[in-house]
């Protein structure tokens, strides 16, 4: 086993994963949806709570295990979940209920993302998660970036595509464009970008005031 391999084995068994997000990951993955890792979800809470958040949007559910590790670490905060599969959303507010998360620290949107986004509000919540539709990444990043406040923190999980991003080999659609985004994020101006290779990856962009 290669040093990349036992480091990435062991961070991957050293995280506790609350037993409320456990079953929900249990359950998401009974309905065949593919929630983020336990790595990347504590990673994801650590964020929130960096920024003290207050409003959060997710775009996809992950049958809960996202939502449930973004209020982990924002105890205070209110969550937007946006998710075009009913049987995801009912599955994310089981999960709720189950975690005691009161009802009042939840909205549930069932529709697609790209119908949904530009309907809210620019500047007006502190975390996007963007978990949905591989193949609109850049449309649903870009739609976070006006939705975050100065300050405030887009997170892009499974960026590294399982590593096809890696590999210059691979030039399919959803590849090419998890490829393009970090590219292009690296070199804005509006934004500080951070690539974290734990778990399936996670691309972190946090809002800044253009500084050219």
């Amino acid at each position: 086993m290669s040093e990349q391999d036992a480091n990435a084995r062991f961070v991957r068994e050293a995280i506790v994963e609350p037993d409320a997000i456990a079953r929900a990951r249990a359950h998401a993955r009974e309905l065949g949806a593919a929630p983020i890792s336990a790595a990347v979800g504590a990673e994801c809470a650590v964020l929130a709570a960096t920024v003290a958040a207050r409003s959060i949007v997710e775009i996809g559910t992950g049958a809960g295990v996202s939502g449930l590790w973004l209020l982990r670490g924002a105890p205070n905060a209110v969550l937007t979940s946006i998710d075009n599969e009913p049987e995801h959303l009912a599955a994310a507010r089981s999960a709720f209920q189950d975690a005691r998360i009161a009802p009042t620290r939840a909205r549930f949107i069932a529709g697609r993302a790209s119908d949904v986004l530009p309907r809210m509000n620019e500047a007006a919540y502190d975390v996007v998660l963007v978990d949905a539709d591989p193949e609109n990444v850049i449309e649903y990043v870009a739609h976070g970036l006006r939705l975050v406040r100065e300050g405030g923190v887009v997170l892009v999980p499974r960026v590294l595509s399982g590593g096809r991003v890696a590999d210059p080999v691979q030039r399919d659609a959803v590849t090419t464009a998890y490829r393009s985004l970090i590219q292009e994020t690296q070199q804005s101006p509006a934004v500080l970008a951070a690539l974290s290779a734990t778990g399936e990856g996670l691309l972190q962009l946090v809002s800044v005031a253009d500084r050219d």
